[in-house]
């Protein structure tokens, strides 16, 4: 339909508008929404007996509609000759008293402050489709003359789509002139069926006109969440934002309503709340199975303290999730831990309008969407210790419940919300009894057998991996460990293995007194913790003859997520780092990296450089992580004196054997030493699936 113009410089041309209306007739064009959508907020700001301007009115039925319920002060202009023509002879009869006259907005003929409203549907964007200088002079020229004919108090309301040219100019102008703005958005279901047509959100701007005073406060409004609360924002820039944000979920909201397959995420923030972290975040995840018409969409409520989960924190979790729930599309929602939430029923009377709107396509809106999650409450989360770190940012220590009322202490850095840096799991145990009382209290204490993390039972299994282990763990082993964490690999080794030396080292002082005041961690003439930068202490720990040791644990995270590499940091894979790690070591020692890259290329690299240094390295996978264990031998020959097959990436199953019966030998150990054991850990299971490399 060729009604839209070639170019951007005929928006503002009489003889293309001229055109148009000569083509489309007396069909009304009605993008920006009909009366119906705009009357609740246009009611407010224009009252029937004000004698009010319309500009750009155009063949739009709004006028009309706005004088059958009463406004008989309207008065129309345009640009169009042909379209005032047809206006007039259409309304001469209904209605006589509204006026129709061909005039310039940018040059009109009215006296000053005829007006105590000025209504703009959609002209402003016509007359401003860039940001040229000509364009935003022509636009000026409009604003001024507006801003004449409106008596002070009068009102400028603008029906637009604020693309962000406009919105700037918008803001750029009115508030400096001092006027108050406000901002409504008008209800997307009020305008679902214009929506066909018009996606994008409609913006309703109400500019107030007073006169300039100085060091005036600006006034600036906005109500964008469907409701009649006003939000009173500080500056210019907050406005744009929000506006930003309405249209942003818009286009969000079409794309999902006319493709399916695409996983999205989006925040929602309170409109009660100050707060800038979003009350619930959420995830749209869609799967490729037929389902029947009551299977199409559904959501999942993620109980607090368990998005951090992989089976809710992740892409491929939050995949599984959706399968096992036989769902088309699943919206998965998140619990932040900085709102309160108090019921599911609340939670679900929130969101479910919400949630309408992200439903798959051709979803039938009478059938209720039903509301899913783990247990019937939405869990516990305990906020025990807040913090900043001088190297890591804010952290918070929390308490949440697990499967079967367990509970976990985690440890997450919220720069990294959705990871757990380091968890324990609680266990209650009865405290001394005290006179007079017939029962002994309980509390909260980390539980020493437990090891939450795969990587560090793949490490602690990898003790097997030590020729004479027998002997060392009857003997002495001594082990530094670069990377305290919680301290929860530290603290299973020391309550397991009586014959341990260990030296820990922690750039994080702050690290270190979570450690100690939350997580259990102790130190004594076995296990000692150096505060000091972990390349520095290898370094000169390297240059003492006298200091090898046996075991070298690097779990140490990375700050630069620029790299594709979030374990280690890329100077412990350097190869003066990985020198000083060897010359460290016994000649039959062991040392244990734990790798995390994303980037192929990188990984390939690095894994050259360390086998320049170790001779043999083997490498464990971390199921459903990018995590690996990496095991660096000194020397060529080792794990037992066993060799592999010529060009093989795969352990004999001699080197298996032998290796299962000393990881036996660690578990024996360990077990001999535990009041709790954890039947979880299957250390001689955990080596499964090791690989030369």
């Amino acid at each position: 339909m060729d009604l839209l113009p070639r170019s951007h410089s005929e928006f503002s041309s009489a003889d293309y508008w001229d055109r148009f209306f000569k083509k489309r007739g007396e069909k009304a064009f009605e993008w920006y929404g009909e009366y119906p959508e705009l009357c609740g907020v246009l009611h407010k700001y224009i009252k029937p007996q004000e004698q009010a301007l319309v500009v750009g009115c155009g063949n739009s039925r709004l006028s009309e509609d706005l004088y059958d319920v009463g406004y008989r002060g309207l008065t129309n202009v345009d640009i169009s000759e042909v379209v005032v023509r047809q206006m007039t002879e259409r309304n001469v009869e209904k209605r006589a008293e509204m006026k129709f006259l061909q005039m310039d907005v940018m040059k009109m003929d009215f006296p000053d402050s005829s007006f105590s409203a000025v209504l703009d549907k959609g002209t402003l964007d016509a007359l401003m489709p860039d940001s040229q200088s000509e364009t935003q002079e022509r636009v000026t020229r409009m604003f001024d003359e507006v801003g004449r004919v409106l008596k002070v108090g009068g009102r400028y309301v603008i029906i637009t789509l604020a693309q962000e040219h406009i919105l700037k100019k918008l803001m750029q102008y009115f508030p400096q002139e001092g006027w108050i703005t406000r901002v409504h958005k008008v209800s997307d279901s009020d305008r679902e069926t214009s929506q066909k047509e018009m996606p994008l959100p409609v913006f309703i701007f109400v500019f107030t006109k007073f006169r300039k005073m100085p060091q005036m406060n600006k006034i600036l409004e906005v109500c964008l969440d469907g409701t009649d609360t006003m939000q009173r924002l500080s500056c210019e820039e907050d406005v744009v934002k929000a506006v930003k944000e309405r249209q942003h979920y818009a286009m969000l909201r079409q794309q999902l309503q006319n493709r399916f397959g695409e996983t999205v995420s989006l925040e929602l923030f309170s409109s009660s709340s100050s707060s800038s972290v979003p009350k619930y975040i959420l995830h749209i995840v869609d799967t490729d199975t037929v389902r029947a018409a009551d299977r199409q969409f559904a959501v999942f409520i993620v109980p607090q303290g368990r998005e951090v989960e992989w089976l809710f924190a992740t892409d491929d979790g939050r995949r599984q999730l959706a399968g096992t729930a036989g769902f088309r599309r699943l919206v998965v929602v998140s619990l932040q831990r900085e709102h309160p939430y108090e019921t599911m029923a609340e939670i679900q009377k929130e969101l479910s309008a919400k949630v309408m709107e992200l439903a798959p396509p051709g979803f039938n809106r009478k059938i209720q969407v039903p509301f899913l999650s783990v247990g019937e409450d939405i869990g516990t989360r305990t906020v025990c210790h807040e913090g900043t770190s001088e190297f890591s940012g804010p952290y918070v220590v929390e308490d949440v419940e697990g499967e079967e009322g367990v509970i976990y202490r985690n440890l997450i850095f919220l720069s990294n919300r959705n990871a757990v840096q380091s968890q324990a799991r609680m266990v209650q145990e009865n405290l001394p009894k005290k006179k007079g009382r017939r029962r002994a209290g309980k509390k909260l204490v980390v539980d020493c057998g437990y090891l939450a993390c795969q990587h560090h039972r793949v490490m602690v299994a990898g003790l097997g991996c030590l020729p004479d282990v027998r002997q060392l763990l009857g003997k002495r082993l001594d082990v530094v460990l670069v990377g305290l964490g919680g301290g929860g690999l530290p603290l299973f080794l020391h309550k397991h293995f009586s014959k341990i030396q260990m030296d820990v080292v922690e750039l994080d002082q702050s690290i270190l007194q979570v450690a100690e005041g939350w997580f259990g961690f102790q130190q004594d003439d076995r296990m000692r913790v150096h505060i000091a930068d972990g390349l520095v202490y290898l370094e000169e720990r390297a240059k003492q003859a006298s200091s090898s040791c046996h075991v070298v644990i690097l779990d140490v995270d990375s700050k630069d997520v620029t790299t594709g590499m979030s374990f280690p940091p890329q100077p412990f894979v350097e190869k003066e780092c990985l020198k000083n790690i060897k010359d460290i070591l016994h000649d039959d020692g062991l040392f244990i990296l734990n790798l995390s890259c994303r980037n192929m290329t990188l990984r390939a690299s690095v894994v050259e450089t360390v086998k320049s240094i170790f001779p043999r390295i083997l490498s464990k996978k971390i199921e459903d992580e990018v995590n690996e264990i990496v095991f660096c031998f000194p020397r060529e020959k080792d794990v037992h004196e066993s060799g592999d097959a010529v060009g093989t990436t795969e352990v004999s199953l001699e080197e298996l054997g032998n290796l299962k019966e000393s990881i036996r030998i660690v578990e024996k150990v360990a077990k001999g030493a535990s009041q709790r054991w954890d039947q979880t850990l299957e250390l001689t299971e955990q080596l499964d699936g090791l690989k030369l490399v």
